[in-house]
C-alpha cells in the first residue's frame, strides 16, 4: 500500500501492510475572512489483493485514493492533490485547479476587473477572488 502525498502544511502519511496513507494537510488561509484550507495531499492507493481502504485525501481538497479504479482529482478551485491509484490500467486523479484571492483596502479598491472573480468585503477590505481568468488594475 502507498503513502499519500504530501500537502502545502504537512506530510502525507505513510502506508504499511495494513493501512494507505493519508494525504497531507494543506495550509489555512482566512484571507477570505474565513479559515480554509487550500492544497492538500492525494490519499494513497490500495494494492488490489489487500484488503485495506485507500487513503483519504487530505484537508484542503486533497483527492482520496483508489483501488481498480480511477483516483478522484483534487477539488476545483483548492489546489488539492489528485488521489493515487492501485492497479493499471487504472489512473491517479488529476491536481485540483488554483485560485487567486487579492485582498484590498477597501478605500484602495479601483472597481476595475476582467473576467468574473467573486468580489466581496471582510472588514474593512475588499475581497477579489478568481477561478478563472482575469485582472485586477490598482
Amino acid at each position: 500500500n502507498t503513502g499519500g502525498g504530501g500537502g502545502a502544511g504537512g506530510v502525507g502519511g505513510n502506508g504499511t501492510s495494513s493501512s494507505c496513507g493519508a494525504g497531507g494537510v494543506g495550509s489555512q488561509s482566512s484571507i477570505t475572512g474565513s479559515a480554509v484550507y487550500y492544497a492538500g495531499g492525494g490519499g494513497g492507493s490500495a494494492y488490489p489483493d489487500n484488503p485495506a481502504p485507500p487513503g483519504a485525501g487530505g484537508n484542503g481538497g486533497g483527492g482520496a485514493g483508489a483501488r481498480d479504479a480511477n483516483a478522484p482529482a483534487g477539488t476545483a478551485n483548492t489546489g488539492g492533490g489528485g488521489g493515487g491509484s492501485g492497479n493499471g490500467p487504472a489512473n491517479g486523479g488529476n491536481g485540483g485547479s488554483g485560485v487567486v484571492i487579492l485582498s484590498v483596502p477597501t478605500a484602495s479598491y479601483s472597481s476595475t476587473v476582467t473576467g468574473s472573480p467573486t468580489v466581496t468585503t471582510s472588514g474593512s477590505n475588499t475581497i477579489i477572488k478568481f477561478t478563472a481568468s482575469g485582472t485586477y488594475v490598482a
